[in-house]
């Protein structure tokens, strides 16, 4: 990519798509387009269409999605594969349509079989069933990469998919019902502690900069702190112990956004799509038990109660860690440590500046 050339990001306030725009302006590209949802709704189809006829840009990051948490996939399963696979169709049709030479799709590793061997390989796709858990979401993404593909195959195209481990990092979703796990995880920690430490206006700071979700925040009485804290509770933070969801014996790898928004550059820059295959793993290709992940978290936030596990509620799938052979034979790596990572994200948020720094 030229750095005047007009480069269309779809999904640029999400996690990735902002830090994919930051590393695009920080690299001096200067012809980025972005839309409000306001703006362009991208389940229209015409809308879509007029979009790509008026603007004609020579290349597309595809980012925008909706996502969510396991107990978001579970609630809203039907929003899930609707909108996923709407935005999918119209942005890969008009990108093909109008000519854009190169498109990137965001995918996720939870397209992979539940059961599939370790690490996840590229070819393991659609060799097995799927988590439960997030099998809406997965179809939706599955879909879009063979949608890729096959233009790739009929069309002459030059499309690819990658596929993102678990994201974490600035312009994360903090609310208790539809974040991801680290900034889910690392809240919780968070309002224990302050509870315990009764700084119950830091504690309010907090609920009115983010929400909680289940439908609790109508609920919050500010004026009585005893009601904030059985509201606290409700969301697994209290004085003495930390509530977590399954039992801590399953796997994940996390990667800081902004090693991800990286990448994706860096393979918009590198060879065509048609030399790298249909799809490729962004992973660091190594991964942690969550019981260690809930530890290290605790340790970074400095809160000294217990963790206590609600084996009542699902684990997810036991491993998904990513194969990383393909990414580093075409010459990238990640380079933010895990534990650095979350020190640094935690510090922007407690002073409250994850979401522009």
């Amino acid at each position: 990519m030229e750095k005047n050339d007009k480069i269309y990001l779809a999904g640029h306030t999400g996690l990735v798509g902002s830090a994919i725009l930051r590393k695009l302006k920080k690299l001096g590209y200067t012809n980025i387009i972005t839309k409000e949802l306001n703006e362009l709704d991208l389940t229209r189809q015409l809308d879509v269409e007029n979009f790509f006829k008026n603007e004609k840009p020579d290349y597309v990051i595809l980012c925008a999605a909706k996502v969510g948490g396991i107990m978001a996939n579970q609630t809203y399963p039907a929003e899930f594969i609707y909108t996923n696979l709407m935005i999918g169709l119209n942005v890969i049709n008009s990108a093909y349509k109008y000519n854009v030479k190169k498109l990137l799709n965001l995918g996720s590793s939870c397209i992979y079989p539940k059961n599939a061997p370790q690490p996840m390989k590229e070819e393991y796709l659609l060799s097995g069933e799927l988590e439960k858990t997030n099998e809406a979401y997965a179809i939706a993404k599955i879909s879009t990469i063979e949608l890729c593909k096959f233009y790739n195959i009929q069309y002459g195209t030059d499309f690819i998919s990658v596929m993102p481990t678990n994201q974490y990092g600035i312009g994360d979703n903090f609310n208790m019902e539809t974040a991801h796990l680290l900034p889910m995880i690392l809240r919780r920690f968070h309002l224990a502690k302050l509870l315990k430490e009764n700084r119950f206006e830091e504690i309010k700071k907090d609920l009115k900069k983010y929400k909680l979700g289940w439908g609790l925040d109508d609920k919050i009485d500010f004026s009585d702190n005893k009601s904030i804290e059985t509201i606290l509770n409700k969301i697994g933070a209290f004085r003495d112990k930390v509530k977590l969801w399954g039992d801590g014996s399953v796997y994940r790898e996390l990667m800081n956004s902004d090693d991800l928004a990286d990448a994706c550059i860096y393979l918009m820059n590198t060879k065509s799509f048609k030399d790298i295959g249909d799809f490729v793993n962004i992973t660091n290709g190594d991964d942690i038990l969550l019981s260690d992940l809930f530890k290290m978290v605790k340790d970074i936030v400095g809160f000294d109660g217990e963790i206590e596990y609600d084996t009542s509620k699902p684990n997810g799938t036991f491993r998904k860690l990513m194969d990383d052979n393909r990414i580093k034979k075409l010459g990238w790596s990640p380079a933010i440590p895990l534990k650095k990572g979350i020190k640094d994200f935690y510090e922007l948020y407690k002073k409250g500046e994850e979401k522009n720094a």
